[in-house]
């Protein structure tokens, strides 16, 4: 399998297109096979506002928004179950007696990674709560709205409890941990949580709020501000270069990071028999929260944050693309994004020559 490099020139013609029409604020993104990048390209602006332009650039930082799921909270809970400290099917309550209580006692680490616990998508906590202790008691207090494995509901609470139970189990927080012992090993240097001050201008702008202007460095997600921006589900931030690295992770045979097995593990549907495709943290095709088009090998995962970013790969083929993009710079009411990476998608693969039958 190989690339048609001038049909490639499509994607950057199309992506040209999105920001000259003012659909899309920038992007930086790159696509290949296994170690190799067969293409990269930045288009736009990482700000585009009156009295502020500053153009995209190929080291420009990104909030990465629910990739932090993946890139943080998933592979910290894979490393512990690789060390033999937990089991997917351990309960939660084990970890975090508090959690521990009557219909909660069934929820396992196995149904917060699937997004089968029965928990809800998220709740405005920032709404009452005005610290992280004050966000974590409220979580600790929530029940399953519904048996767990019986419904797929995407939720936020999941993977703020599995970063809590990351904590709990070896002593440290999450943006500690995750910086430690997953990007440190993989040479991912930039990323990371509250960035500081000084790296702000290498950050693409998002949302600007009537209170606080554009926020430039500053985690997007209410929640995630008001847990002092480090959280299981959102709050990393990280450019291109470091994710294309993490990608590469999954792909690669040996790494410092996760064992073949624990990886293979990761990649499974585990939820065929209920209302969506779910592996451990990832999207599997045919969910209804699939990014990645028409085109794409059956066995692709991936993952989207708010902000406009997105992750895929299929471990077979060994195809894998990054998207970043500052979409909630124009509001979040901005939905262009979600057809965009669909199309996207599609124009990397239909970029594919050599492939087997």
């Amino acid at each position: 399998m190989d690339f048609n490099l001038a049909k490639l020139k499509q994607l950057d013609d199309f992506l040209e297109g999105e920001v000259e029409a003012s659909r899309l604020p920038g992007a930086a993104y790159a696509v290949g096979i296994g170690a190799e990048v067969v293409h990269e390209n930045v288009v736009g602006y990482a700000e585009n506002r009156k009295g502020q332009c500053r153009p995209m650039r190929r080291d420009t930082i990104f909030d990465l928004a629910s990739l932090t799921k993946v890139t943080a909270t998933l592979p910290s809970i894979l490393q512990l179950i690789d060390s033999g400290l937990i089991r997917l099917n351990d309960p939660i309550g084990l970890f975090l007696p508090q959690f521990g209580q009557g219909e909660k006692a069934e929820i396992t680490v196995r149904h917060l990674l699937t997004h089968t616990s029965g928990l809800v998508s998220g709740r405005k906590y920032y709404e009452s709560a005005s610290s992280r202790a004050e966000v974590l008691a409220l979580i600790l207090a929530e029940s399953p709205q519904v048996p767990p494995e019986t419904r797929v509901v995407y939720s936020d609470i999941g993977f703020i409890l599995l970063a809590q139970v990351v904590e709990a189990v070896t002593g440290q927080r999450i943006d500690r941990y995750a910086q430690d012992r997953i990007f440190r090993p993989l040479g991912m240097a930039q990323t990371t949580y509250c960035p500081p001050p000084e790296r702000y201008g290498q950050i693409a702008a998002t949302e600007e709020f009537p209170d606080i202007g554009v926020k430039v460095g500053i985690v997007h997600d209410e929640n995630a501000y008001t847990m002092g921006g480090v959280s299981g589900h959102a709050g990393l931030f990280a450019p291109l270069s470091d994710m294309v690295a993490y990608l590469q992770m999954w792909l690669s045979k040996e790494n410092p990071v996760l064992s073949e097995a624990v990886r293979k593990a990761a990649l499974k549907c585990y939820t065929s028999h209920l209302d969506g495709r779910r592996a451990l943290g990832w999207v599997c095709r045919g969910d209804a929260h699939d990014h990645t088009g028409d085109l794409w090998p059956d066995t692709t995962v991936g993952h989207t944050g708010f902000t406009g970013t997105s992750l895929a790969f299929d471990p077979v083929s060994k195809l894998w693309s990054v998207l970043l993009t500052n979409d909630v710079h124009y509001g979040r009411e901005n939905k262009t994004i979600v057809r965009l990476r669909g199309r996207v998608h599609n124009l990397v693969a239909a970029a594919l020559i050599n492939l087997q039958p």
